[in-house]
């Protein structure tokens, strides 16, 4: 059975012969297991700019990455093709930097402090778009407009990653980031947060703008450039606790766009991944009516409980991830191998499973011991008659 297939019939709760296998590495555990030696550095292809940046669980753009993907023989892979910063093409203008971190402003007017040498997201320092009439001003009206439509797409990248999945029959997702992970970078959680309660009007409005533009710019891709055989979504709408929003919230101001978002996807025959960090349990009912047809990475950190999704939700959404990162850290073998067989079996009893770590390989895991986690894991994941 060919990755491409494999997915395919994972995401349709059809029989397969194992689970798959998705992961996000650091770029500096990719970096450090190929200086070690583990993983041959030659052949490295450049990774699109478009790719990386604020908003989602993606590294910032060393090709180190794709190596090891290649390297373990991932099933799935991403191609993040759309660029919806205010100025698209801007780059970032340095305003400071000393060893430890370089601050910038983005494309959105937004300032931002990235530590050097660590992947992730940047400490938020200040936005220009703090309330409605900021965003009217300063952003509104570079997304309306419509001479910008083609600086917003990476056409090469995509064409590159549709040639090389279809060689190599792996499962291609074409990527794009939801509302929720468009307006905190433009405007900081603070900013959107306190407009969702106070100002919900100028929260439609970014809403409407940014999904009717992003569905405007997928359809222009892809009916030119033909379809991948998935859509998967950054939208991280939990922290540590709980989801940003009440249920309530989420349905009246971000639900609409999830909806629009995916029927696009499914009026197409694309099945929906959506990646949401944090403990988003409490929306599980909502995205479920919204469409999504899997669900990554399920932060055992922060509370996503594998066994009791797929026990309450695993006939209706397939998932991908949950397995605890900190156990790897350890790099105690006899601990990965507990950890794998305390939830696979669970969690692949519906056809439905992805194998992944619970959010992205952190530096300090040996690549010994992630070798043992996939081999460990595809042999307990494959399914015998």
């Amino acid at each position: 059975m060919t990755s491409k297939e494999r997915i395919t019939k994972i995401l349709r709760h059809e029989p397969v012969d194992r689970i798959g296998l998705f992961e996000v590495f650091w770029a500096e555990t990719a970096q450090r297991w190929v200086d070690e030696g583990h993983i041959a550095s030659a052949g490295a292809a450049a990774r699109s700019p478009v790719e990386s940046g604020a908003g989602c669980d993606t590294t910032r753009g060393l090709p180190v990455v794709e190596i090891v993907e290649d390297h373990f023989k991932l099933d799935l892979r991403r191609c993040r093709a759309l660029d919806l910063i205010a100025e698209p093409g801007a780059g970032d203008t340095v305003v400071a930097e000393d060893e430890a971190s370089r601050t910038v402003r983005d494309g959105n007017g937004a300032l931002l402090r990235w530590l050097k040498g660590r992947s992730g997201a940047p400490e938020h320092i200040g936005f220009l778009v703090q309330d409605r009439a900021c965003w009217e001003e300063h952003v509104k009206p570079q997304l309306l407009d419509g001479a910008l439509m083609e600086k917003r797409i990476d056409r090469p990248f995509y064409r590159s990653m549709r040639a090389k999945c279809g060689a190599e029959n792996l499962f291609l997702t074409l990527g794009a980031v939801g509302t929720f992970d468009l307006m905190t970078p433009m405007c900081g959680h603070v900013n959107l947060l306190m407009g969702m309660a106070d100002d919900p009007e100028w929260v439609r409005d970014m809403v409407e703008v940014y999904s009717r533009l992003t569905v405007d710019l997928l359809e222009t891709l892809v009916s030119t450039e033909g379809l991948p055989d998935g859509l998967w979504v950054w939208d991280d709408l939990g922290f540590k606790n709980g989801p940003f929003m009440s249920p309530a919230m989420y349905r009246d101001l971000i639900f609409p766009a999830h909806k629009r978002l995916f029927d696009w996807a499914h009026a197409r025959k694309l099945p929906v991944i959506l990646h949401s960090d944090g403990f988003v349990a409490p929306l599980m009912h909502h995205l479920l009516d919204a469409g999504i047809d899997c669900l990554q990475p399920l932060e055992a950190k922060s509370g996503m409980d594998i066994l009791a999704l797929t026990r309450d939700f695993g006939d209706r959404v397939a998932f991908i991830g949950g397995m605890d990162a900190r156990v790897l850290v350890t790099n105690d073998l006899g601990k990965v191998k507990a950890e794998l067989e305390a939830k696979v079996p669970a969690a692949m009893a519906g056809n439905a499973y992805i194998l992944q770590v619970d959010h992205s390989v952190p530096v300090q895991v040996d690549y010994e011991t992630y070798r043992y986690f996939v081999e460990m894991g595809l042999e307990i994941g494959t399914y015998r008659k």
